[in-house]
């Protein structure tokens, strides 16, 4: 059975506490210093002050030439020669491609042949009808006669057309064996080995591409939450935007391009609208088939801040900046973002002129930190 301590004990071991808590006490207010203030945090701040910054949207676009090209066998044959490299750049009028021509050129010797025999019976044919004419007029031959004879005339002139159209035609197939440039430009890959026998129609007939170089087009298309950040929601015929393009090592091009064509309806399936920009290309600097990033440039916003996209927080609730206080110290504030500018943010709501936003060390923040604000990058 335990066994408790007398009244007056208990009261003893309470004073001797009471004792040792005030002792404490004693020794903590006059041996040690009170707890320093937590030391204020270092970093950059950046006072904004409202800008004008351009409306820029952004999509992926593809570069090709603005004559895209096939060239194709007119008349069908062996391919004798290719006289060309491939991806090399041509003039308007180079040839590329011989095809052999001995066939055709035995059908023109041919078609030669007959226009001088049908030339030959057209002229027999005229001086019988002219004789004929002189006999009706002494009455030595009957009216049928002559009007036979006028009718083959007329025969061998159609005859002689038709034989003058064949050479024409034996001709112009002949010419067709040399395979001409129709415009100048970037040759493709030759689509069939010397010798291969090649046709007029379909892949057969197909024998390269070529591709106009300057200028060039860029394909590419906005989404409706893109075209409703320009003036007016949309982009028509009339628009005349600034098109930039950033090339895959980051660069800016150096000339500017503009729309050539906008579509007339947004597309369902995709909710997108097609475009093309025209760009100058002298000096080749874009080539067909590459990716690129198109920036079109409509209009400015005003009254807008930029902060470094470092200063910026993302929450689930939205974004989020510190701001010095009155005191120098760093609170949490709401904002609303647009779009990026090079590497900052654009703030649209939450920041008034001459804010002083903390832009770096935020992992060391907490909202009522002071701040002790640096020079420097």
């Amino acid at each position: 059975m335990k066994s408790f301590p007398a009244a007056g004990a208990l009261r003893s071991l309470v004073v001797a506490l009471a004792v040792s808590l005030a002792t404490l006490a004693g020794c903590n207010s006059k041996g040690t210093a009170p707890a320093a203030a937590p030391a204020a945090v270092p970093a950059r701040v950046l006072e904004v002050q409202p800008r004008s910054v351009p409306i820029v949207v952004e999509g992926v676009g593809q570069v090709e030439g603005s004559k895209e090209v096939e060239v194709r066998a007119k008349v069908s044959g062996t391919l004798k020669k290719t006289l060309y490299k491939e991806g090399e750049v041509v003039t308007p009028g180079t040839t590329l491609f011989q095809i052999d021509p001995e066939p055709f050129e035995i059908a023109l010797v041919q078609a030669r042949s007959q226009l001088a025999q049908e030339e030959a019976r057209n002229e027999q044919m005229r001086r019988e009808a002219a004789r004929m004419k002189d006999l009706i007029g002494q009455r030595a031959i009957s009216q049928k006669e002559l009007d036979d004879a006028q009718s083959n005339a007329k025969l061998s002139d159609a005859s002689l057309q038709s034989a003058q159209s064949r050479v024409k035609e034996a001709e112009l197939n002949l010419s067709y064996t040399k395979v001409d440039a129709p415009v100048g430009g970037v040759t493709g890959r030759s689509q069939h080995s010397d010798g291969s026998l090649i046709s007029t129609t379909g892949a057969d007939g197909l024998l390269t591409t070529l591709s106009q170089m300057d200028p060039v087009w860029v394909r590419f298309s906005l989404s409706e939450s893109d075209l409703a950040k320009l003036p007016g929601g949309r982009l028509t015929r009339n628009s005349n935007p600034d098109i930039r393009l950033v090339l895959p090592d980051g660069s800016i091009y150096p000339v500017t391009g503009h729309l050539n064509f906008t579509a007339s309806q947004i597309d369902p399936k995709l909710a997108t609208m097609q475009l093309r920009a025209e760009f100058p290309n002298g000096k080749s600097g874009l080539l067909p088939g590459q990716f690129v990033r198109v920036q079109l440039v409509a209009g400015k916003r005003d009254n807008v801040f930029l902060v470094p996209q470092i200063a910026v927080t993302q929450t689930e609730t939205g974004y989020l900046l510190f701001v010095l206080d009155k005191e120098g110290k760093a609170q949490l504030r709401p904002v609303k973002v647009g779009d990026w500018v090079g590497k900052d943010w654009t703030i649209l709501e939450g920041l008034a002129q001459g804010d002083k936003v903390v832009v770096d060390n935020l992992m060391k923040l907490r909202p009522g930190a002071a701040v002790a604000p640096v020079t420097g990058s």
